[in-house]
């Protein structure tokens, strides 16, 4: 049996006056997590309406939960959860106010789960949006957004206007999710701490182009940064894979996208140190090197 990709996109293209999303190919399977992450401008957020049925492709194909968009954008959203950081409710309205309105207008609605959400979010249903804090404003369009049960969320740097307790709250309670393997996440943000934490996939995009996408603990495994020094007169090899290298006198530092024990031990007794690496770090080196294998 052939499981539904819950996105598909091949070979994407969008031009804008200043802006072009180019060949963008990415996949999400149902059951995970991608952290989708690049620079503001990067184009994530162009993606993310091509994806919603917002935008129309200028070649290529976007899929959703198997439904071409944008064309059957109706039938795929039933099944879609969106939340953004600059998403806003009605003001003049309480929370229990928007709790009846969605189920009244999503039959997947599960009351149960939005009351524990909303107890655990520390939430007040008669309370009115306007009288919201910022943080509270986004649990609360992520309590609406859950609580449909949708088989796939895109979220739209959801935690940008949270302090750190609440990011753990809402963090949390993504990866609680997923405990139910028919369901997947984009998670879209510049925050590569937030996404290192529950993403199991990592796609980097940069200035329209897709950078590189791949398991998050390829991703961790493969790129270290290794210290070398080397004796007076001695100059480094050719090596291959390597991102970059940074020389000071006797003292090399290496950037390396293929880690192995092959490679320590081929560099012998000049390695002084070798430090994995953190996803904001490989993120950093990943786009700088591929800008500059672009000429850009």
């Amino acid at each position: 049996m052939t499981t539904t990709r819950h996105i598909e996109m091949r070979d994407v293209r969008k031009a804008f006056r200043f802006f072009t999303l180019q060949d963008l190919s990415l996949d999400l399977e149902p059951g995970q997590i991608m952290g989708f992450v690049g620079p503001n401008g990067a184009g994530k957020s162009t993606s993310i309406r091509l994806m919603t049925g917002l935008l129309t492709p200028d070649a290529g194909e976007v899929r959703v939960l198997g439904h071409a968009m944008p064309d059957a954008q109706a039938i795929a959203k039933r099944d879609i959860g969106f939340v953004s950081d600059d998403m806003r409710l009605f003001g003049h309205a309480s929370i229990g106010w928007h709790m009846k309105f969605i189920a009244s207008l999503y039959p997947g609605w599960d009351p149960q789960y939005a009351k524990t959400l909303v107890k655990r979010f520390n939430l007040r249903i008669d309370q009115n949006v306007s009288g919201l804090s910022s943080g509270e404003h986004v649990k609360t369009v992520l309590m609406l957004a859950l609580a449909r049960r949708p088989r796939l969320l895109i979220l739209d740097e959801p935690t940008s206007g949270l302090d750190p307790v609440a990011r753990h709250e809402v963090l949390a309670e993504f990866m609680d999710v997923l405990r139910d393997e028919d369901r997947s996440i984009l998670f879209s943000s510049h925050n590569t701490v937030d996404v290192e934490r529950i993403s199991d996939r990592i796609t980097f995009i940069d200035r329209g182009r897709l950078v590189d996408s791949n398991d998050k603990e390829d991703f961790l495994e493969r790129w270290r940064r290794i210290q070398l020094q080397l004796p007076p007169g001695a100059t480094l090899p050719d090596l291959p894979h390597l991102v970059s290298h940074v020389a000071d006198g006797q003292f090399v530092t290496l950037t390396t996208n293929r880690f192995s024990q092959d490679l320590i031990a081929f560099l012998g007794s000049s390695v002084r140190e070798v430090h994995r690496m953190s996803l904001e770090e490989i993120f950093v080196a990943n786009v700088m090197h591929h800008r500059e294998a672009r000429g850009e």
